[in-house]
Parts: structure tokens; sequence; C-alpha cells
């Protein structure tokens, strides 16, 4: 069998050097073209839209030409703008229904008090934005007949505030709207990213104390 196979390469190699291709390894036709696909430029259209899309964010939003000294400061930075927009449009919507967020605020917290309502100090406590000045604020809502003051029978020095029937219509009015209008802001997020963020924000707030 050896010699067999001897002079099957003596055969080939004889049929080469007649056909000037001596010694020379005899390739397969698809062998050019598979080569010829990988001399080909690599295709990075998408990827220099990725790189794009990273770019932007809050850095060109707020039109800054350096980058960001950290992640945290990046965050920081995003929630601000963030929470500026959503605080902008929530008092836009408030102003439409004669209310401030702060004066739509100390009302809902009144709701929720009920009929024993609460000193004012308390009100500040529980407020979204702290006000330096409650008391001012509820002399406007009790001008406007929202609230109303009154002086514990037990101890005169205390006095609390509590809504009134025209004060929880306002807000009964304002319910439905106040609903829809979150849903607009932040319902494309989905509930499962929504849940996530909550728990997120909860996060920071707990660092921060």
């Amino acid at each position: 069998m050896g010699t067999a196979i001897a002079r099957g390469v003596l055969a080939v190699q004889a049929r080469l050097r007649a056909a000037g291709n001596d010694n020379r390894l005899v390739r397969p036709r698809w062998h050019k073209a598979r080569f010829a696909v990988r001399s080909h430029p690599f295709d990075n259209s998408r990827y220099n839209e990725y790189i794009g899309n990273m770019t932007r964010g809050i850095q060109a939003e707020i039109k800054q030409t350096k980058p960001f000294r950290s992640l945290e400061e990046e965050v920081f930075v995003a929630l601000m703008r963030t929470a500026d927009q959503l605080a902008w449009r929530g008092a836009e919507m408030l102003k439409q229904h004669g209310l401030s967020p702060t004066q739509y605020n100390a009302l809902r917290i009144l709701r929720g008090a009920g009929a024993k309502g609460l000193a004012c100090s308390e009100i500040g406590e529980r407020m979204i934005n702290r006000d330096p000045d409650i008391t001012r604020l509820v002399d406007r809502l009790e001008r406007r007949g929202l609230v109303r003051r009154r002086r514990e029978q037990k101890d005169r020095r205390v006095i609390t505030t509590c809504i009134t029937p025209a004060g929880l219509e306002a807000l009964k009015a304002l319910d439905r709207p106040i609903e829809e209008f979150h849903r607009h802001l932040l319902g494309h997020l989905g509930e499962s990213r929504l849940h996530s963020l909550i728990r997120l924000l909860e996060a920071a707030r707990k660092q921060e104390r």
C-alpha cells in the first residue's frame, strides 16, 4: 500500500511540474472567497450609535463640556435635574387649581390627620419640601377657608390646625387629575422599574441620614 501511495504522490508532482506549478499547494476555489469576506472593513455603525447615546445624557442636557469628576457627582446632578423638572411640572399643574405645591402638600397632610388636626411643627415634619415658615403657609390657607385653627382645651398654648369641608372638597376635585398627572409623567417606566427606582431612592435617603 505504501508503494501505491508513493506512486500517486509522484504522479501528482509530475502533473504540477508540467503545469508550471511545481511544489505549490493547490487550494480550493472557496479559499480566496473566504478571505475576501474577512478583508471587508468591520461595520461599526451600530457601535458608533451606541457610543453616541452613551455620551448624551445629563452632561449634554446641561451643556457641560467637561466630564463629571465621579459617577456619584453625575448621579447627584441627574437627580437634582429630574427633581426640578418634575417639581416644575407639578407646580404648573397645581397653579391651574389655585394652589402651590406646599399648600397642596399641607392640605394632604391635614386630610390624613383627620378631625384631630396637627400642630404647625407636626405639619412641618411631614412636609415633602421643607418650608421655613409653616405658620405663614397655614395663615394663607386659613384666609381661603381651607383650614381652621383651634386651641386645645387641655393646653391653651397648643394650637392645632384642621382641614375644613372646603379644603376636603378642593382635594377631592384634585385627586383624579393628580393621579392622571403622575401616570403621564412616570407610567412609561413600567411597574418593575418604578419599584426598583423606589428602592434605590430609599437607599439614597437612608445614607443621607
